[in-house]
């Protein structure tokens, strides 16, 4: 396994001579990061009670993964990456960051992880090629490994290295934070809310980046509040809720373990009210439509539709809405009553 916290060199100018040159990862391969029984109780005050943020997390992201972190605000998303960058200490439990103990080994196991921050945070006084000499050399990197303008480059900012860091846009400052983050050539990238608060077009650009990074071998942690942008992007995605992991499964799996779906139909002729089709629901929508909720593992829409044609209702069109990941995120949050 190599050291993090060092620099290599490089052979070339790409993407992937930016990263280390670890192998994809296999099923057999030990977690990128690895956390048991992580608990934290931020302390009190005589005005305000202890508040246990992390409640004894048992939680395994999978190298070479794109995984997503998900919450409501204050589920102790936020804490758990502040452990794992050292700037949170936990109360109790283990950590592992690349197989990295954080309390034996703190310095290799943050230099194995880069931090993309929520904020744009920069001093806009100094260009992104002098940003990235003071980050490499923050972490340590000589300067005969530092690779500055390789990183610039793989990130579309060579045409911007010498100007200040405030005539950049909005996008290319997204991308410096990237760039800022690999500059000691983490095996992981942290993308905490990447994409809050930008447009379409931003979003699409720094995903085609960060998807480069990927595919080059590093392993991706993402937290979003776009849970679209969460199904689409991640192949595993744990839940956290009030201080727990309440799911944690491949993005497929844990969409489909919400067993509910909806049963669109449009009749050949419209319906004054909605038809009864017990024991399902049908609910008469303003443009004609039904709407028919069930539940797959327990019902077929054979036996739907010989209801409907039952109540002397014949069909022209229908189709089934699944549920998505946002289903089984207030499924397992807002609705779960815990």
């Amino acid at each position: 396994m190599p050291d993090p916290s060092r620099a290599g060199s490089a052979s070339h100018m790409n993407l992937q001579s930016i990263i280390p040159e670890n192998e994809k990862a296999t099923p057999l391969a030990p977690p990128a990061i690895s956390a048991r029984g992580l608990k934290k109780t931020y302390a009190g005050s005589k005005k305000m009670a202890p508040k246990e943020a992390l409640k004894g997390i048992d939680l395994d992201i999978p190298q070479g993964s794109i995984f997503g972190l998900l919450g409501p605000n204050g589920a102790g998303k936020s804490t758990f990456i502040n452990i794992l960058a050292g700037l949170v200490t936990k109360s109790s439990g283990s950590v592992s960051v690349w197989g990295f103990d954080i309390d034996r080994n703190p310095r290799q196991a943050r230099a194995a992880i880069g931090v993309v921050p929520q904020e744009i945070s920069m001093d806009v006084f100094f260009t992104p090629k002098e940003a990235l000499e003071i980050q490499a050399g923050l972490y340590g990197v000589p300067k005969s490994e530092r690779q500055t303008d390789e990183i610039l480059a793989a990130l579309g900012l060579a045409d911007k290295a010498n100007a200040y860091v405030r005539q950049l846009s909005g996008g290319m400052k997204r991308r410096l934070l990237v760039a800022k983050a690999m500059v000691h050539r983490p095996p992981i990238l942290i993308l905490d809310e990447p994409t809050a608060g930008v447009d379409i077009e931003l979003r699409k650009q720094l995903w085609e980046h960060v998807l480069k990074l990927h595919k080059a071998g590093v392993t991706v942690v993402l937290t979003t509040h776009y849970l679209e942008e969460a199904e689409e992007l991640c192949d595993r995605i744990a839940i956290i809720h009030n201080g727990e992991v309440v799911a944690c499964e491949p993005t497929e799996k844990l969409v489909a373990s919400l067993d509910n779906k909806t049963l669109v139909v449009t009749p050949l002729e419209p319906l004054a009210a909605a038809p009864d089709l017990a024991p399902y629901t049908a609910e008469l929508k303003s443009d004609g439509r039904l709407f028919i909720p069930y539940h797959p593992s327990k019902a077929q829409v054979g036996d739907i539709l010989e209801r409907l044609g039952a109540a002397s209702i014949k069909v022209r069109d229908l189709t089934t809405v699944e549920s998505d990941l946002e289903d089984v995120f207030l499924e397992l949050t807002y609705r779960s009553g815990r």
